[in-house]
């Protein structure tokens, strides 16, 4: 036993060191992964001070630096300046949400996939294009970036946001989650901090890790990012960046205040940050609010999708690139290999110059605004208000409840939903909420079961 250690010496963690065999700093590694796993350090614990910890075991401070800095590049940890080191409130928490599980006894509430009735005129555009003399050429491949008639098709998509931008700062991605890849592996390096929400979206956050980018969250009110915040980020946190969802934030649904977009604007421009637009839920608001780009179009990268609007399966991502990153952009689209097809992209283009987009994303609003009166109506008192065009709605839990735990008993219940601690960043206790997926369920008969199911739930 180490010469300066007693039982009740007051620490959150205390590893067994009677069975290490091998380096010390991996062995302590993975035994301080297991007690993260395993539930028996909880997020939001802090961990005793390094110096303190190498002191009551009796090891050189490197050994433990070491340990932090291995379960900290696993997103296990998360240390903030002149506060301490923390468990990482998701660390506990998958954060890849995938549907298409082959399951007939779960409704499917977790994973936002958009209802299927709107693909037919996806298809008839598509077998009109098949029947061409020249569709042999939709089978090549295509320009990285996408060719000029493409380019101009998303000029239009955009500008139905309130956004005016041309073909030059424009290029396209096989989908909303490859542009997000592809603009944190052009724009920012290995270490780099972005500043997001407390609760964000999880493809952000495995992307960031792949890339070895900290997320940090930015101190808000009323679920918007403040000034004061997003300043001393940039100041003390040295964040290079931003990442917002401003329409239908995932997961909470929230629809940031014009104000909000115009101060972020003005704070990217004098901190000279660069800010990640996530805009695909933009056009489902009938009336939708201008991005954050339109306030600072050189320093917002904006990505708008077909996905949520038109189609999941185009696989069609817009994205408004300032010039100074154009060319980063279209080499990693390319070196990555996730440019968009020339199928897809032609489909798309095709569906926005001859209004069918519009009429398609008109349908889609009707129909999650039918969806959003059967939430309401049997979820009152537990889902947060929102607009009633919102594909995913958020529910505040009973006391007794954590996300993780509804999520287990959810699944019991034969209904998939998703617990905040897999939306969470940074160190604090993640709410005792859930996320649902309103668009999912394929018929309304269906939603309205998997939503009773919740409430009986809720209301144990």
């Amino acid at each position: 036993m180490p010469v300066n250690s007693f039982d009740n010496y007051p620490m959150s963690w205390k590893p067994d060191m009677s069975d290490i065999t091998g380096p010390k700093y991996i062995a302590l590694a993975e035994q301080l992964e297991r007690d993260i796993q395993s539930g028996k350090l909880k997020a939001g614990t802090k961990l005793p001070p390094q110096r303190e910890l190498a002191d009551f075991l009796d090891l050189n401070l490197s050994t433990i630096s070491k340990v932090y800095k291995l379960c900290e590049q696993k997103g296990l940890l998360s240390a903030s300046v002149g506060s301490g080191t923390y468990v990482s409130s998701d660390a506990a928490a998958d954060p890849v949400l995938l549907c298409g599980k082959e399951n007939s006894q779960f409704i499917e509430m977790g994973a936002i996939v958009p209802f299927v009735t709107s693909n037919l005129k996806v298809r008839q555009y598509t077998e009109s294009l098949l029947k061409r003399p020249d569709a042999l050429n939709l089978f090549s491949y295509g320009a990285p970036e996408g060719t000029k008639r493409q380019r101009a098709a998303g000029v239009t998509w955009l500008q139905k946001s309130g956004f005016e931008t041309d073909i030059e700062h424009i290029v396209l991605a096989a989908g909303g989650q490859n542009a997000l890849m592809a603009a944190l592996g052009a724009c920012f390096e290995l270490n780099d901090k972005i500043g997001t929400e407390a609760l964000t979206f999880t493809g952000v956050k495995t992307a960031a890790k792949l890339f070895g980018i900290h997320l940090s969250p930015v101190r808000s009110h009323h679920r918007e990012m403040t000034e004061a915040g997003i300043r001393y980020a940039a100041q003390n946190e040295n964040i290079k960046g931003l990442y917002v969802i401003p329409d239908y934030q995932n997961p909470t649904s929230h629809i940031m205040s014009l104000e909000t977009r115009k101060m972020i604007a003005g704070i990217a421009k004098e901190e000279n940050l660069l800010v990640i637009e996530d805009g695909i839920n933009n056009l489902l608001e009938k009336n939708p609010l201008p991005p954050i780009a339109s306030f600072a179009p050189e320093q917002v990268i904006y990505i708008a999708s077909l996905s949520k609007t038109v189609s999941p399966g185009l696989r069609t991502a817009f994205i408004h690139v300032p010039v100074q990153f154009h060319d980063k952009l279209a080499t990693a689209l390319y070196s990555m290999n996730i440019s968009i097809s020339p199928l897809l992209a032609t489909v798309s283009a095709a569906l926005i110059e001859d209004g069918a987009a519009d009429e398609v994303l008109i349908e889609r609003q009707n129909g999650i605004l039918e969806r959003n009166l059967i939430v309401d109506r049997i979820l009152n008192g537990f889902v947060v208000p929102s607009e009633p065009t919102a594909p995913l709605r958020y529910i505040r839990l009973p006391e007794h409840f954590t996300g993780k735990s509804f999520e287990i008993c959810a699944r019991q219940a034969g209904v998939e939903v998703y617990g905040a601690e897999r939306f969470s960043v940074g160190n604090k206790t993640p709410e005792k909420a859930v996320r649902i997926s309103i668009t999912t369920p394929p018929t309304l008969e269906i939603l309205t079961d998997g939503l009773r199911r919740l409430k009986m739930l809720l209301q144990q």
